[in-house]
């Protein structure tokens, strides 16, 4: 009996620390960070802000707004009716993301284009460690992706975290692209903004004042873009 109940006592410990284990892992495991960035997306992307021209936005994580509120983020301060198409941690080239192939390029070619008047393209941040060559690929293909429509790409900022030699060398190319293309070009490099705690994001008053940069060409385009041909 005394050798009984040994046997039920230690099978019940070990049972109990394999459940103790079990809910200790649980309570420690993380999301996949991949599976978060694409929920953020799609919240994001459900958002649509303004009336009348309709523009698409294109970008990274300060289109989705990290670290903000969505209607803080920079895109609601554009003219027209508005819709964000924002993957955290993407870019121009293939590589800029660990989360596979959420270029730029590739997310447009997904998009049903139609009636879009505006495509407004923002980053570059995340390509600075990518080959330029890469670079030059993946706007061609967001060019191919896009056809005809009319484009805004608005480079990268110079931000605390990264070298400005890296994120002005991409601007610099960027710039060289769009104009090759006949489209146009925004650079952010002289743009003073305030940053989260990371260095990397704007705050809130940074957003503002990015979006208004923003906002100020997007309007142009679409003034001169609604202007009856003589």
């Amino acid at each position: 009996m005394t050798r009984h109940r040994l046997l039920l006592g230690l099978l019940a410990l070990v049972l109990a620390t394999v459940a103790s284990t079990t809910l200790l892992a649980r309570a420690g495991a993380r999301p996949d960070p991949c599976a978060t960035k694409g929920a953020q997306a799609r919240e994001r992307g459900a958002v649509v802000t303004g009336s009348g021209a309709r523009v698409l936005v294109i970008g990274d994580s300060y289109s989705v707004g990290a670290g903000v509120r969505p209607d803080q983020s920079w895109p609601v301060r554009l003219p027209g009716r508005v819709r964000v198409d924002g993957f955290s941690g993407s870019g121009f080239t293939r590589g800029a993301s660990p989360c596979g192939d959420v270029s730029y390029a590739t997310r447009a070619a997904a998009r049903h284009l139609a009636g879009v008047d505006l495509v407004v393209v923002e980053g570059g941040l995340n390509d600075v460690d990518q080959p330029l060559a890469d670079l030059d690929a993946g706007y061609e293909r967001l060019r191919r992706a896009l056809g005809e429509r009319p484009l805004l790409v608005v480079g990268p900022p110079a931000v605390p975290l990264l070298p400005y030699d890296d994120v002005a060398a991409v601007d610099a190319r960027l710039a060289e692209l769009t104009a090759s293309h006949g489209a146009t070009y925004l650079s952010m490099l002289d743009t003073a903004l305030t940053f989260q705690p990371d260095r990397l994001h704007p705050d809130a008053a940074g957003h503002r004042v990015f979006g208004d940069r923003v906002a100020e060409r997007v309007g142009q385009l679409l003034t001169r873009r609604s202007r009856p041909r003589p």
